[in-house]
């Protein structure tokens, strides 16, 4: 005979064993839930591991991406222009004191300059602004020509190119897309918001220009334009990509877009720098590194309103052309210059080229220029600054010492080509090792010393034509040191 308190035992049992079998479904479904959650992460994890392949292209280290890990005293360093001598004074009558965008790029033996010429006196206009057009042959003495071209007080006798639609923020460049019509070998950005936006130009000869269309090509909004709108062709991703200033939520920002024909551009998007605080950035300055096409600069300029509109330039890198490492700390600080502490009297210009270095054997430097003396006087003036080849960011070790280990990649090549610097008493070892880390024997060099482009000599005398291909990384063990990029060539 069944015991009544086991039949009510059983009765109270039952329903929990079937609510134990529900729960265990439930907790299974989850369970399979979290793990192709985990699986799609692991994916994430194993994308961000992914080999990186360097081929044969100069690398800089001016950010994290190669970058694994560091041990010691080893960190990112940025480095800032020397200041150099005032190159131009816009003295000329049709010039002033609020001349300003200035591109300048060499062009096989020339160098250009092209720029807006203002004058104001108690911020009031004296005279409209006109492009001009001046040349060098070093990048250091520049001329202006006289040209013929627009007149100025009756006369011909300047270097005016332009005057108009355009004329307040006209930005050339030339064009190395290799469908480009000869016609159109320089191109140019030029146009304010009262203008209804950006104008697209042309020419043939970098000096004498015409409209593309009557129309402005880019009309994003909430637009602004008045600023140094910037255009180029990517000869990396074969596109022409442009930079411009538009309102952010009340802030001065940049706005970035792509082109295949220079007429046609895409819908922009928001150039983004995560970890800077949000800032008012009136220029932009972006180009693709003339040795690493790969990476974009930018010496955007940082616009403080509340203390008398004072500007200064800051530097940034991109390896997409949107998300930019951007440092926080100016690159030109106003110093003791008094002409540098005036509204607007400190921007960078766009344009990076490489100059001679007056310290003999040096080789060339870079070059980079900015202003002075807005708003006040009669004249403002260009000064030069320079930085080494490679120069604007470094992976540096203290005198105790430091380690840095880079990410897994492959490369094409037989040798390896280091632009480094070392104090007399500094270091720079290198080691090659294999995809986890472990040294492979007799591929290890010690440097000293201070060179642009220096042949790493391996222990072992053989070249690296056995790796090429293969998965390794590098090890740089760093003591008063500091390395700015590293190449595999054949």
């Amino acid at each position: 005979m069944t015991n009544p308190k086991s039949q009510k035992a059983n009765k109270f049992q039952i329903p929990n064993l079937k609510y134990t079998v529900q729960s265990l479904r439930s907790h299974f479904i989850l369970f399979l839930i979290i793990t192709l959650l985990i699986g799609i992460q692991g994916i994430n994890i194993a994308d961000d591991k992914t080999t990186i392949n360097i081929g044969n292209r100069r690398e800089l280290f001016v950010d994290q991406f190669l970058i694994d890990k560091t041990e010691g005293e080893a960190e990112l360093v940025l480095h800032k222009p020397v200041m150099r001598g005032v190159v131009i004074v816009h003295d000329k009558p049709w010039e002033g004191n609020t001349c300003g965008y200035h591109t300048i790029f060499k062009d096989d033996k020339v160098y250009r300059m092209y720029y807006r010429a203002w004058h104001h006196k108690n911020k009031k206009e004296i005279h409209p602004a006109y492009v001009c057009y001046a040349e060098s042959r070093d990048g250091i003495a520049w001329a202006k020509p006289d040209l013929n071209i627009v007149p100025f007080k009756r006369t011909k006798k300047n270097n005016i190119i332009l005057q108009g639609k355009g004329s307040h923020n006209f930005v050339p460049f030339k064009d190395y897309n290799p469908k480009c019509r000869p016609e159109e070998r320089y191109k140019a950005f030029g146009g304010e918001h009262k203008e209804g936006g950006l104008y697209a130009f042309s020419s043939a000869d970098g000096v004498n220009w015409k409209l593309m269309s009557g129309k402005p090509v880019i009309t994003s909004k909430p637009f602004a334009f008045d600023s140094q709108n910037v255009a180029f062709w990517d000869t990396e991703r074969s596109e022409y990509r442009a930079y411009f200033r538009a309102w952010r939520k009340g802030v001065r920002d940049i706005q970035t877009t792509i082109s295949k024909d220079f007429k046609t551009w895409n819908k922009p998007v928001w150039v983004n720098y995560p970890g800077a605080p949000i800032e008012h950035l009136y220029t932009n300055q972006i180009l693709p590194y003339y040795r690493g096409p790969h990476i974009f600069f930018g010496f955007p300029s940082r616009y403080i309103e509340k203390r008398g509109s004072l500007v200064e330039g800051l530097f940034m890198s991109s390896r997409d052309g949107k998300i930019f490492k951007r440092w926080g700390e100016a690159i030109i600080r106003p110093g003791q210059n008094k002409d540098r502490w005036f509204n607007r009297s400190n921007y960078i210009w766009w344009g990076l080229v490489e100059t001679h270095s007056d310290l003999p054997g040096a080789g060339n430097e870079l070059s980079i220029y900015s202003n002075e003396r807005y708003y006040k006087g009669e004249a403002g003036k260009i000064r030069r600054y320079t930085y080494r080849i490679d120069g604007f960011v470094s992976v540096n070790g203290s005198f105790k010492g430091g380690k840095v280990l880079t990410k897994p990649f492959t490369f094409t090549g037989r040798k390896l080509i280091l632009n480094f610097s070392t104090s007399a008493a500094g270091s720079v070892k290198i080691a090659l090792t294999n995809a986890s880390g472990k040294q492979i024997k007799g591929f290890t060099s010690e440097l000293y010393g201070d060179e642009i482009s220096k042949t790493v000599i391996w222990k072992n005398r053989k070249n690296l034509s056995s790796y090429a291909g293969k998965e390794v990384r590098l090890i740089f063990t760093l003591k008063d040191a500091d390395v700015y990029s590293f190449q595999f060539v054949k």
